[in-house]
């Protein structure tokens, strides 16, 4: 389905509906944006799409939110959409690392675990003050966000200032070495030996 939308020539139209239509109708619309990024980005990078998810992160529907963040997660997957994120969206997801529901804050930890990859969203994560909110989710036993908080913070932890910034939390990773999903501990024990790193 996905293919024949792009196919198509539909995404940029479905962008465009994404200011116009029903709150149930956008929530559908995300989803089928999402299928589409799976397999293509371009089309919709080419739109206003971030401006509009950027505005959808602040919706008053959890649904929404997070939807639209899941989005920016499949945007993140590809290496144009890393750009775009860590230019434009990254405060914005730090601030949704502390919203009241936890498909957000999880879909928010995935799209800024993406952009992290690169060095420019990894200065951007540090000034938005990324880590606070990533150590919040990592230390909560039953986030949904936990792993994505975990590899965020290692890449932080490959800069110097955030090396720094996490030397006093690894007690909060060790934690995480007796967590019953296996994703989880080996996450863990990178995190921690990037932390402790000696450049």
């Amino acid at each position: 389905g996905a293919v024949g939308v792009l196919h198509a020539g539909l995404v940029p139209l479905l962008v465009l509906k994404l200011k116009t239509e029903l709150d149930g109708i956008q929530e559908l619309i995300l989803d089928t944006l999402s299928s589409c990024l799976r397999v293509e980005a371009s089309e919709a990078l080419a739109t206003d799409v971030i401006a509009i998810l950027e505005e959808k992160l602040t919706h008053s529907s959890v649904a929404i939110r997070s939807k639209a963040a899941w989005v920016l997660v499949e945007i993140g997957a590809h290496p144009e959409g890393k750009i775009v994120v860590c230019e434009e969206i990254i405060p914005v997801l730090v601030r949704l690392l502390e919203d009241t529901d936890p498909e957000v804050q999880a879909s928010a930890a995935g799209a800024l675990m993406f952009a992290t990859v690169r060095l420019e969203g990894r200065f951007s994560a540090l000034g938005a003050e990324a880590i606070p909110p990533l150590l919040k989710l990592v230390a909560e036993e039953t986030s949904k966000a936990r792993l994505n908080a975990i590899k965020t913070l290692t890449m932080l932890a490959e800069l110097p200032e955030g090396r720094e910034a996490l030397l006093d939390h690894t007690d909060t990773f060790q934690q995480c070495l007796n967590d019953p999903c296996e994703a989880v501990k080996r996450a863990a024990k990178i995190a921690i030996s990037v932390i402790k790193m000696k450049p």
